[in-house]
């Protein structure tokens, strides 16, 4: 896993710890809501991950975009799957969008392995 990835996913490990470990459950009622709402339901897993893409990309979220982009590749999501959900957050968000799109399929290409070092942004 190249360095983008890996501390991406340390960091949000290590500070998602740090902000369970303090004793507020309104914080830790709401992860727990998070992780309810990405389960299997009427909708499948990787319906609800390319959902929250979507989001991410239309509220220009990067650390968003890439979690979504790491748990739709880990749903089994292929590059032309990718792209199409890629041209959904584009269209509903817009231009504005495309700084944002650049870095998520950064983020994919470093997932893949395709990508030693990339411009983002």
């Amino acid at each position: 896993m190249n360095d983008r990835v890996g501390q991406f996913t340390e960091f949000r490990k290590r500070m998602n710890e740090r902000i369970l470990e303090h004793d507020n459950q309104t914080v830790r009622r709401f992860f727990a809501l998070d992780t309810q709402a990405y389960k299997d339901g009427a909708l499948d897993v990787k319906t609800k991950e390319m959902l929250g893409l979507v989001a991410s990309l239309v509220l220009r979220c990067d650390d968003c975009i890439s979690y979504h982009v790491a748990q739709c590749k880990e749903a089994g999501l292929d590059r032309d799957e990718f792209f199409e959900v890629f041209q959904i957050g584009l269209v509903v968000g817009g231009s504005i969008v495309i700084p944002h799109l650049r870095r998520a399929v950064d983020f994919l290409d470093r997932l893949e392995g395709g990508v030693e070092a990339g411009a983002g942004g």
